[in-house]
């Protein structure tokens, strides 16, 4: 796995960062987001360490991010009572879409902001935005905070995590480091978030 890691950073900073872009826009899909590691791919971007990374990275997360979910929105707006009756719909789980609406119908765009911390209902909240017939101006000013805090918060945890690799001893990968200790630290941010919108919203959040 290091060698495999090691080759993708060795990639062009074009071909990697647009190869993050797709994650991203895949991570946006639902069920199939649930496959993509989102937040391994962005740890593994800044884990490679070259100056110009930290910008691409977040340009390519906000890009994709946002391309992912306006699809999503405009395919909830267009077909999303269909989907929702579709094989498509009972893999999702009809309490999951329940939950979803219930949600935006008590927080609005806010919870849009905080959609990309809840794993599963990071990719289904756009599909029910779109349902709900919110403003697609809205849900794109509220997506765009939400990606801009979510990228902002793995680039941070990513960048602290490469300086913790260069203190350790040995030859530890900043690489493979990066991504373990940038996945410990988002894992606590993460779940304490997910307490207080449980807390708020009085929904489940995973």
């Amino acid at each position: 796995m290091t060698q495999w890691l090691t080759q993708v950073g060795e990639l062009p900073i074009l071909l990697l960062m647009g190869a993050l872009g797709l994650v991203m826009l895949f991570d946006a899909v639902p069920l199939l987001g649930v496959l993509v590691p989102g937040d391994v791919a962005i740890l593994a971007a800044v884990g490679v360490g070259r100056p110009a990374t930290g910008l691409a990275t977040f340009t390519a997360v906000l890009v994709g991010c946002l391309v992912g979910w306006s699809l999503s929105f405009l395919v909830g707006r267009r077909y999303g009572e269909r989907l929702r009756r579709s094989r498509v719909g009972d893999w999702i789980g009809e309490a999951r879409w329940a939950a979803a609406e219930g949600i935006l119908r008590r927080g609005g765009g806010r919870m849009v902001v905080v959609a990309p911390f809840l794993p599963v209902f990071n990719a289904l909240l756009p599909l029910a935005a779109g349902g709900l017939r919110m403003s697609y101006r809205r849900f794109l000013g509220c997506a765009a905070l939400g990606a801009t805090a979510w990228a902002g918060l793995y680039l941070a945890l990513g960048t602290a995590s490469r300086s913790l690799a260069g203190l350790l001893p040995g030859e530890s990968s900043p690489l493979l480091v990066t991504m373990g200790v940038g996945l410990v630290l988002a894992a606590v941010v993460l779940l304490s978030t997910r307490r207080r919108l449980r807390a708020v919203t009085g929904a489940p959040t995973s």
